[in-house]
C-alpha cells in the first residue's frame, strides 16, 4: 500500500453498527506492516486539522463524518464531502495538500496512518492552508 497510482483515493468504509456502537477495520492486513506513524485526532466542532502535505510519507486518513476533506491535486481544490453516519479511508500520495473540517455540531474523529515516521528534528509535513 506504500505506493498508489492515484494521488489521491477515496473509499467508503464498510462498518457494522447496533445498538452498542460501530465497529470497521481501518486498514487491510497487508497495509499494516507498511506504516510507520499512527495517531488518532479528536477534533472540536469545525475545527480544521491538516492543511499540509507530506514530502515522502503516504498518509491513509479514516475520517468519520460529517466532514469536509479539501484536497489540492494538479493545482486544483477538490471538496470531499463526507456525509454523517459514514467514514471514509483517503490514501493521500505525497505532495499533496489535504485538510479535514468536521462539519457537524459534535466532535469528530480522524485516524492517521503514514509511511514516514514522526521526526520532530526532520519533519515531513510542509504547511499549505486549504480551510
Amino acid at each position: 500500500m506504500n505506493q498508489i497510482t492515484e494521488p489521491v483515493t477515496i473509499e467508503e468504509m464498510t462498518v457494522s453498527s447496533d445498538h452498542r456502537g460501530t465497529v470497521f477495520n481501518p486498514l487491510p492486513v497487508s497495509a499494516l506492516t507498511g506504516q510507520k506513524n499512527f495517531h488518532m485526532v479528536i477534533s472540536q466542532p469545525r475545527a480544521v486539522r491538516g492543511n499540509h502535505y507530506h514530502r515522502r510519507g503516504t498518509e491513509i486518513l479514516i475520517v468519520a463524518g460529517p466532514a469536509t476533506v479539501r484536497i489540492r491535486e494538479n493545482g486544483r481544490l477538490r471538496d470531499i464531502v463526507i456525509p454523517g453516519q459514514s467514514i471514509y479511508r483517503l490514501t493521500i500520495a505525497p505532495g499533496i495538500s489535504h485538510a479535514v473540517k468536521h462539519t457537524g455540531p459534535d466532535a469528530g474523529f480522524l485516524l492517521a496512518f503514514n509511511t514516514v515516521a514522526y521526526d520532530p528534528e526532520n519533519p515531513d509535513v510542509v504547511r499549505d492552508i486549504l480551510l
